[in-house]
Formats: structure tokens, C-alpha cells, sequence
């Protein structure tokens, strides 16, 4: 998969997330997410960058978007994303 379509996936998770209003401590379950093909790879790059929070739990792991890096996330998905400027708050 190339970095773009990489980009893309990424996107599209944080996307989801912001959809559902998945901020700092509201977490969805990561295996409402098994429709991305690359989801480890993308999810730990967003962890790198500090951009998703993952919550372990016992009988599942969550994920949500860092509210303390919001406007470089709606940046980021926007930028990936045109189509869907300004849905994303």
C-alpha cells in the first residue's frame, strides 16, 4: 500500500471518529473499525504523531482522537478528504 492510500485510511478513521464524536476520554471499540485493511499500521502512525489515544480494556481495546491536537486532525482529514470540509467539528 503506498503512503497516500495510507493517508487515505487514516483519514477516513479519524473521520469516523469525529463523526461519532470520539474526543478524549469517548472512545469507540477498535473492532468497529475491522473495514480497514491496514488499521494496525494506521492506528499505531497515529499514536506516534500523538493524534489517536488507545484505552485497554478487558474485553476490548478502544480508540479516540487527542482533543489537544483537534485543529491539526480537521486539518489533516480535510486535507485528505476535501469533499467533507467543514463536517468535521
Amino acid at each position: 500500500m503506498s503512503k497516500g492510500d495510507l493517508d487515505l485510511e487514516k483519514a477516513q478513521i479519524m473521520f469516523k471518529l469525529a463523526r461519532k464524536n470520539n474526543w478524549g476520554h469517548k472512545y469507540d471499540r477498535l473492532e468497529h473499525f475491522k473495514r480497514f485493511q491496514n488499521l494496525d499500521n494506521a492506528i499505531k502512525d497515529l499514536v506516534e504523531v500523538g493524534w489517536v489515544l488507545v484505552y485497554k480494556k478487558t474485553d476490548f481495546i478502544g480508540i479516540s482522537l487527542n482533543s489537544q491536537n483537534k485543529r491539526d486532525i480537521i486539518g489533516f482529514i480535510e486535507g485528505k478528504m476535501p469533499h467533507i470540509k467543514g463536517m468535521v467539528l
